[in-house]
């Protein structure tokens, strides 16, 4: 009886302590995450200061010249964040209605064998190298456009938008499918047995009820277009002009940060510091996204 007894203890001594093993591991991964977040807003913060010892955060704000590298250097960051909210609002207008009413489709109406082989093949678009849809864009988008637009030149925001938009619908689509999966099947009872039809059930009951998902769907379709590098690098162009019109060449935050960090411009010169005051930029913008996702989804599940 003794014997068992000690075995009994040993085997929950090592299950005791394989659990805590595990939960240390786990714990880790968490804490590694939120590491690195802290790194990288560590070195933008650090080389930004650096950066705005020597121009003040007024004109970086107001400025609407954007020419750091030139002999008569401006550091308005306007022209920069203008390129990138018109790239992402036409990206928006483009991958929220499609990708909402692809999840609507796949969710209500397709069958599961239909399901199974259209999402999938939604999911292959963002595996496809963004280089690619740059050129796609410049090469394919571009020449179209022009036959409808022919003042519509070579680079514009306009296609570089219209491919970014294109990109994003499968993460719209796929958690706003899975959103609007997780809805209980009981509300959707509850209305066909009201003498709904399958549609308004989808518009007034489901969607509702998943908006909160839906929206988290859509801020992430917004950090990503924000984020998005090549396309605009390529079909955008990469001339800093401060324009909200969509049919004009204009540089990106990130467009920018790519054609700086060449290593041509030696570490320390405010060159160089540039790239993190616009990455710093960038970092804060998707930030108030974020939060604003953040409420609406609260606000959302608190109606709902």
């Amino acid at each position: 009886m003794a014997a068992s007894l000690s075995a009994h203890a040993t085997r929950s001594r090592l299950r005791h302590l394989r659990e805590r093993l595990v939960e240390s591991l786990l714990f880790l991964a968490a804490l590694s995450s939120v590491a690195i977040t802290i790194g990288i807003v560590g070195v933008l913060v650090v080389e930004s200061a650096g950066f705005f010892k020597q121009v003040s955060l007024l004109d970086f704000l107001t400025d609407t010249q954007w020419t750091p590298l030139f002999d008569d250097a401006h550091y308005g960051i306007l022209p920069l964040m203008a390129g990138t909210l018109v790239t992402t609002a036409i990206a928006l207008v483009v991958a929220i209605p499609l990708g909402t009413i692809t999840a609507i489709y796949l969710s209500e109406y397709a069958g599961y064998r239909t399901r199974e082989i259209i999402k999938p093949l939604m999911e292959l678009l963002s595996a496809v190298p963004t280089v690619v849809y740059g050129y796609f864009a410049l090469l394919f988008v571009t020449p179209l456009l022009q036959k409808l637009l022919p003042e519509l030149p070579g680079f514009n925001m306009l296609s570089a938008g219209i491919v970014i938009g294109v990109m994003i619908i499968p993460y719209v689509s796929s958690v706003s499918e899975d959103a609007i999966r997780a809805v209980p099947m009981h509300l959707r009872e509850s209305s066909y047995a009201m003498g709904a039809t399958r549609l308004q059930t989808s518009l007034r009951v489901v969607i509702p009820a998943a908006l909160s998902g839906i929206a988290a769907a859509y801020i992430l379709g917004i950090s990503r277009a924000i984020g998005e590098t090549m396309v605009v690098a390529i079909a955008a162009g990469m001339q800093p002009n401060l324009t909200w019109n969509p049919m004009e060449p204009a540089a990106t935050i990130t467009a920018y940060i790519v054609q700086v960090s060449l290593g041509d411009l030696p570490h320390g010169t405010i060159g160089y510091q540039t790239i993190f005051a616009a990455g710093l930029t960038l970092l804060l913008m998707t930030l108030v996204f974020n939060i604003a996702g953040f409420i609406l989804r609260k606000r959302f599940r608190q109606v709902y």
